[in-house]
């Protein structure tokens, strides 16, 4: 099962360079920017446990279904992502 997280919001500027609409891939194992902008590390370490979770088949009553966006963990310069299962 793929993930994508699709750039949703930022607020103040991000490090990494993300822009609205830009799009990473989740497919086990692998993460992809599909723009080309570089991955950041400190988003995806905080992304990963719910990645894990996402990229499984469960139930719909399982919790990870209600997860809709994750957001990177700098307070100042936020960029949230929306989810996507495929």
């Amino acid at each position: 099962m793929k993930v994508e997280m699709k750039v949703k919001s930022i607020k103040g500027h991000c490090a990494a360079g993300y822009q609205v609409g830009e799009r990473v891939i989740y497919s086990e194992p692998n993460i992809t920017s599909c723009e080309g902008s570089p991955l950041c590390l400190y988003a995806l370490s905080s992304f990963i446990p719910y990645l894990t979770a996402l990229g499984r088949e469960t139930e719909g009553k399982d919790w990870i279904n209600q997860l809709r966006a994750l957001q990177c963990p700098d307070p100042a310069n936020t960029v949230v992502f929306s989810l996507q299962r495929n």
